[in-house]
């Protein structure tokens, strides 16, 4: 799985102009392996269907991958006969390497693909790319499983589709509902950043790209479509299943252990409601409440287990005190990881002392409480003590929660991300800095001075392959120097 950093976060979202009469808005790319008798009447079919519908400029991009019939001359021809239609050689296989290759080279902001076999209808291709011209969506897909698809094709294939995608649901969390369906669209910008974190170049590429969008909190528009299965499909079902399970085992495992670099990815827009400051409604207070309480609900149930096995060679006052111990370790663990999303153990002694100050108030809450039942009762039942600290848990927790929200764990987000943006007309570069970083660059001197500060600042990102393509209609690796992406650098040449 990658673990490379992305180019950089991406712009906030607007509606494409129409653009130049020769910028192509739309670049609809049709990965092929030996379809030489299938690709001439797709494209003729695509076009004419873009010529009459779409509103904007188009391009046709075939991406033949390593074919061994005559399916580049074709290409070639068709390439040569109609002026909005391309045609790239790739020498090695792989749909999400063809993908990924074509899409990463070129200039339309929308970026699409579908299968050869155009078993989805046409009249989808609009309603899919609108929202992302738009700016509504960062993504889109079509979707067979839509309540409101029309679909045609075989018991078997309908299994392992809908299989498919319940294993996605279980393994990966995944909301989106087809993630095989061959036509999908992305923006430019976002494809930018999201591409070089995706790993696979077969068959689970648009899937691995789905999952993390999905995960970074980018949009995801699904159109439901009218599809029909094509018999002569060449896919392997076997060996293309094997592989989706193994791009999901390692997909998940890199999930789980926070490799990847979502954090790039997240709340990328400038205009995100969620943001938004809004009086007498904390951020992000419904969803620490979900969290809490279902690291509340575990706890309680671990508490009880602990009680009950303490309980056995012990008093009930001795039982209630291990047993809090333990289970409140534990939760402010959970609660630190789960519910406040504090990662790194930076910190982490200092919030579970905190965490134990909080334990000695559920302390002296659940033993005052069983302190008042032996006093009301001088051999009170087992189910008496659990009912009672139960009772006695539950207002504790409310105030667990209080206390973790306002003092062990409280936003920060507000005071650590304070910038001061330097206006010095003297500075090399125009940037947004810290006041600590700001500060010093204004004790510098000279003009040279700035200049180190700057690249100490943001030092040059490592080298990268990335495809080139060459004179002669093939693709090969060319190694460019990425520059560093500072938090307010723009493009003079973008035209958004």
């Amino acid at each position: 799985m990658r673990t490379d950093s992305s180019p950089g976060t991406l712009p906030a979202r607007e509606h494409l102009p129409a653009g130049d009469a020769g910028t192509p808005v739309l670049d609809v790319v049709i990965p092929v392996y030996n379809e030489e008798k299938d690709l001439q009447p797709c494209v003729l079919r695509l076009h004419d269907h873009l010529k009459r519908t779409f509103p904007y400029a188009f391009r046709i991009t075939i991406a033949d991958n390593a074919s061994t019939d005559t399916t580049p001359q074709v290409a070639s021809r068709l390439a040569a006969e109609i002026p909005e239609v391309r045609s790239f050689r790739l020498e090695q296989k792989g749909r999400g390497r063809a993908l990924r290759t074509v899409w990463s080279a070129s200039n339309a902001p929308i970026l699409a693909y579908m299968d050869v076999d155009l078993s989805t209808d046409l009249n989808a291709l609009l309603p899919l790319v609108a929202p992302l011209i738009s700016g509504h969506s960062d993504l889109a897909i079509g979707s067979r499983l839509s309540r409101s698809s029309r679909v045609v094709r075989g018991a078997k294939r309908e299994f392992i589709s809908r299989s498919y995608n319940l294993i996605l649901r279980g393994s990966l969390q995944a909301r989106f509902s087809d993630a095989q369906c061959g036509f999908k669209a992305i923006r430019r910008d976002v494809a930018q950043v999201l591409l070089p974190l995706v790993e696979d170049t077969g068959w689970f590429f648009d899937t691995e790209m789905l999952v993390l969008a999905e995960r970074a909190g980018l949009r995801i528009h699904e159109v439901p479509v009218d599809w029909v299965d094509d018999p002569n499909s060449t896919v392997h079902i076997v060996k293309t299943a094997t592989d989706d399970l193994k791009g999901v085992w390692r997909v998940g495992k890199a999930l789980a252990g926070g490799s990847l670099p979502l954090d790039r990815l997240t709340r990328p827009f400038g205009d995100d409601p969620r943001d938004r400051e809004i009086k007498d409604v904390p951020r992000g207070l419904a969803r620490q409440l979900v969290g809490f309480c279902v690291v509340g609900g575990l706890s309680t149930l671990f508490y009880l287990l602990l009680y009950s096995g303490f309980r056995v060679f012990t008093g009930s006052q001795t039982a209630n005190a291990l047993a809090l111990l333990v289970s409140a370790i534990a939760n402010t663990a959970a609660n630190r990881r789960l519910t406040f999303g504090v990662r790194g153990r930076s910190g982490a002694v200092r919030h579970q002392a905190q965490g134990l100050v909080v334990f000695g108030i559920g302390l002296v809450l659940t033993s005052g409480s069983l302190a008042a039942l032996n006093a009301a009762s001088s051999d009170p039942a087992h189910s008496t003590e659990l009912a009672v600290l139960i009772a006695a848990n539950l207002a504790a927790t409310v105030l667990r929660f209080l206390l973790f929200r306002a003092w062990v764990f409280p936003d920060r987000r507000d005071t650590d991300s304070m910038v001061i943006a330097s206006h010095d007309p003297s500075s090399p570069t125009h940037s947004t800095r810290t006041f600590d970083q700001t500060r010093a660059f204004d004790q510098a001197r000279t003009f040279d001075q700035a200049r180190t500060f700057d690249q100490q600042t943001y030092p040059p990102l490592p080298q990268r392959p990335v495809a080139q393509h060459a004179a002669d209609g093939t693709w090969r690796d060319a190694t460019v120097q990425l520059q560093p992406v500072r938090p307010h650098d723009t493009d003079p040449r973008d035209f958004r």
